[in-house]
């Protein structure tokens, strides 16, 4: 299997995308798309706020130049007939005429008052007026200030004389009124950190919002202030705002919706139904419900066409495993019961053998075709489960076939057997069985009346046994020496060979030793 580079997996943002899942990635591409949208009706509605803030600035500049004018004007003129009046009454305090006409002059101010003074404080003309102490007024000096009531100007004189002004609030608030249709306004005085109120402005709401304009008099450094409402945040502006943005979360939504409902869901759906799949099994379409994307249903179809392929080759690969299991039989019954020939010919032979050693040849010849036969019974008797032969009934056997085989001069021999129920292959225990049989004989060419213990015990892993041959018979000697050499050294060790194990003799004890490999237990 190919295991992908470490680099060339997705790192940091990439990473944290590819295991989102496939439904949110829908819904924010959704939103990334109808953003624009949104963003543009979002701009309109602000840029018609805009165009109504402009046209109400508009409309406050030009009240604001308006009142501004009357009121600059009126004060203007007010304070230059003051300045006339101060030097004629400087001149002649008893100028009738010159105080007649400031008379005149603010009579149609209604709660207007004025006082001309001279240098001693004296009234010269008008009433008296409270007016707090300050510094001397310079020649023709024009100085504003607030009283309680309203606004006071006074004029300096050349002589030390002075003149006042007391302007209510009422007075001055219907100079500055615009004329024609006149929208909700507020107007104040300001002049040096004060101000004066001529008509207030109420606000309407949390978000109501104001606009206003300053505009500067020549007249005693006053400026007039004045405010309208601005285009109010209003209810419909807001939900025009909240449902701009509700539609595009809800553009959004639907999007996801459609394609959670017609593509993601279904295909998680395919995806469950073909990972519960098993091999031979038919896709079952109708397990999985209505598809109702056709695309979705065609790929569904396609599983099911290949499942229902893989299901007939299935069957196919069966019936030729039947087949195959059939004809192994077949063989491993002819070669048994070919092995059953050749051991009663070879019996049959030694019957008629006229030597002892000839008769003791054939025995040997049966022998290792009865190891072979015992093996090939076993594996034939086994092939149903598979799990491999039973090395303590195949050795059992072949013990018994030996002391059968065994010649009249052998009439003392025992085996003694110590194996545990252990499981091996075929390979193995044909090797074991040839094995076996060669130390039993060599043992018999020995000693004839031999003694022989064969003991097998696995290991606690389960996959390898120790297999011990012990006999007083295999302790070196002279002889042994010389059967080994002359004929059953070389077979001894090819067998072990075939094991793929190292086969070890204790010459003192008489003990052969090796580890055999083993599929198991029963």
């Amino acid at each position: 299997m190919t295991i992908p580079d470490q680099e060339s997996r997705p790192r940091g943002v990439a990473a944290t995308l590819t295991r989102v899942p496939t439904g949110a990635k829908v819904f924010l591409i959704l939103l990334g798309a109808l953003f624009p949208l949104a963003l543009i009706a979002a701009l309109t509605t602000l840029q018609t706020t805009r165009d109504a803030d402009s046209e109400a600035r508009r409309r406050l500049e030009a009240l604001a130049q308006e009142s501004s004018a009357v009121l600059e004007n009126v004060l203007a003129n007010h304070a230059s007939q003051m300045s006339q009046a101060v030097a004629a009454l400087e001149q002649n305090p008893q100028d009738a005429p010159s105080c007649t006409r400031l008379v005149g002059t603010f009579a149609s101010q209604a709660g207007t008052r004025f006082s001309v003074l001279d240098a001693r404080g004296q009234i010269l003309c008008g009433q008296r007026l409270t007016i707090a102490k300050a510094e001397p007024l310079k020649p023709f000096e024009v100085r504003a200030s607030f009283t309680a009531t309203g606004l006071l100007l006074q004029i300096g004189g050349t002589a030390g004389a002075s003149a006042a002004v007391s302007y209510p609030v009422a007075s001055l608030s219907a100079l500055i009124r615009p004329s024609g249709f006149v929208p909700e306004y507020g107007a104040w005085l300001l002049h040096d950190g004060n101000q004066l109120e001529l008509r207030g402005l109420d606000r309407h709401g949390p978000l109501s919002r104001v606009d206003k304009v300053d505009t500067s008099l020549s007249v005693g450094e006053l400026t007039l202030e004045m405010r309208t409402p601005g285009a109010p945040i209003t209810s419909p502006l807001i939900v025009t705002t909240v449902l701009l943005v509700l539609m595009w979360i809800a553009a959004a939504m639907i999007g996801w919706f459609v394609v959670d409902r017609l593509l993601i869901r279904p295909l998680r759906r395919l995806r469950a139904g073909v990972g519960s799949y098993k091999p031979g099994e038919l896709l079952d379409m109708k397990r999985l419900g209505n598809l109702p994307a056709q695309e979705i249903r065609d790929l569904g179809e396609t599983f099911r066409q290949i499942t229902q392929t893989v299901q007939v080759h299935e069957t196919d690969l069966a019936e030729g495993l039947v087949r195959q299991t059939r004809l192994t039989r077949e063989v491993h019954h002819r070669v048994k019961n070919n092995l059953q020939v050749i051991a009663s010919l070879i019996n049959f032979h030694a019957r008629g053998a006229k030597s002892v050693e000839a008769s003791e040849a054939y025995a040997s010849i049966q022998r290792r075709v009865d190891a072979l036969a015992v093996v090939h019974r076993h594996h034939y008797a086994e092939m149903e489960e598979n799990r491999g032969l039973d090395v303590r009934a195949v050795v059992g056997e072949l013990a018994a076939n030996i002391r059968a085989t065994a010649p009249d001069r052998a009439s003392g021999l025992g085996i003694t057997l110590e194996i545990e129920p252990l499981l091996v292959n075929q390979d193995v225990a044909i090797a074991i069985a040839f094995l076996i049989t060669e130390l039993v004989e060599l043992a018999m060419s020995c000693n004839p009346a031999a003694q022989i213990r064969i003991a097998m015990k696995g290991n606690e892993a389960g996959d390898r046994a120790t297999m011990r041959v012990g006999s007083p018979a295999l302790v070196e000697s002279t002889a042994m020496e010389a059967l080994l050499e002359a004929r059953y050294g070389r077979v001894i060790a090819g067998l072990a060979r075939q094991l793929r194990t190292k086969l070890h003799h204790d010459p003192l004890i008489g003990v052969y030793e090796a580890e055999i490999a083993i599929t198991g237990r029963p």
